[in-house]
């Protein structure tokens, strides 16, 4: 029934404001301003609605994953802007010193957390297709 529809992601935020200016500027995503929230535009025409709640509690769980060539090379760009990411130190999830979640391909892919203004969790995932 809706396998032929087109689909999109949404979530909340606390602060459009402080959301339209992290996902523009400090990721470089490209946001327009609908419904009261924005909206994300990414590659194929694929996009995420971020909508304001004044009692947003954030997702103790990733929310958007970006694929990236290099992860090492995305870490080291998001840090010099300000972005801070997860560290882990549990058995079934460890990040290194660059605190990537280094995996071998067999069990997953290289991945490091991040959240953005409003606490939700956010990714980058090695690709190496």
């Amino acid at each position: 029934m809706l396998k032929n529809t087109k689909a999109f992601s949404s979530f909340s935020t606390s602060d459009v404001t402080k959301a339209k200016e992290f996902y523009d500027t400090t990721l470089g995503i490209e946001t327009s301003d609908m419904m009261g929230g924005i909206q994300l535009h990414f590659a194929g025409e694929n996009k995420t609605f971020i909508y304001p709640k004044p009692d947003h509690v954030p997702a103790t769980f990733t929310v958007l994953n970006f694929l990236v060539a290099d992860i090492d090379k995305a870490v080291d760009e998001l840090t010099q802007k300000g972005v801070t990411f997860e560290h882990y130190d549990q058995d079934q999830m460890k990040t290194d010193e660059k605190v990537i979640a280094r995996g071998d391909g067999v069990n997953g892919p290289s991945i490091a957390w991040f959240k953005d203004p409003a606490g939700n969790f956010l990714s980058i995932i090695e690709d190496k297709n």
